[in-house]
């Protein structure tokens, strides 16, 4: 379903669309847990996803961008069980490593996107209804002449912010500077939001250390969070 108000967003591809080969455990993940946990965004049949009937049952739907392998991701819906927590993600075996951290902690309450989440946001989740959206750590492209390429831009704040419910948090981290400082900018900038904060966020509790994070701090940058609401 598509907001016939809000322009298509086809931008550059953001992400680098990795390869390698799954591990042993990883490939018998994606054999035992795909069928139930996963779908691929590029085969999802026209319209919004029926998160109830995949979930059975009805629960605020918080969606990750770019879980990574997983650690962090399986850490957070685990402990909030409350939530139909859905992460999209493009890398195989980061997917099937997530499969095997959620094994191994008894998560119920996760599902799997494989794919593109600006085609996942545009075409397949209705507006108004996210309780939230997570993005944390992506792709800094730090390259100036690669910034473009940084998935944060305003017409992607907009499409967030159009699929929020009113209330919904647009939770953003990053450890580049320079990338904080545009995010900072783009989401101020899209009227729809407002930030919780006076700027930077207070980094959560609860937000587990990623080994991004860790080998931030080793190379001296500073993480930082942004927390905006959907007006």
């Amino acid at each position: 379903m598509e907001n016939e108000d809000q322009p298509r967003l086809r931008s550059v591809v953001s992400y680098v669309k990795r390869g390698g080969r799954m591990t042993v455990g990883q490939q018998r993940a994606w054999e035992e847990h795909w069928p139930q946990l996963g779908r691929t965004v590029a085969d999802l049949p026209a319209g919004p996803v029926d998160f109830g009937a995949w979930f059975g049952r009805e629960a605020p739907v918080l969606l990750e961008i770019g879980s990574g392998m997983g650690e962090t991701t399986s850490q957070l819906a685990v402990a909030a069980p409350e939530l139909n927590y859905v992460a999209v993600e493009v890398y195989d075996p980061g997917l099937g490593q997530l499969m095997l951290r959620a094994e191994k902690l008894g998560v119920e309450n996760l599902r799997l996107m494989h794919g593109d989440a600006v085609v996942l946001l545009t075409d397949h989740i209705a507006p108004d209804t996210l309780s939230g959206v997570r993005l944390f750590f992506p792709d800094p492209w730090p390259k100036k002449r690669h910034h473009k390429r940084r998935i944060v831009q305003p017409e992607f704040a907009a499409l967030v912010a159009s699929r929020l419910a009113p209330g919904g948090t647009f939770h953003l981290a990053t450890d580049w500077e320079h990338y904080a400082d545009q995010m900072l900018e783009v989401c101020s900038a899209e009227p729809a939001l407002r930030n919780r904060y006076d700027g930077w966020a207070p980094r959560p509790e609860w937000r587990p250390v990623t080994k991004f994070e860790q080998r931030a701090d080793r190379e001296g940058r500073i993480s930082r969070d942004l927390i905006f609401a959907r007006r």
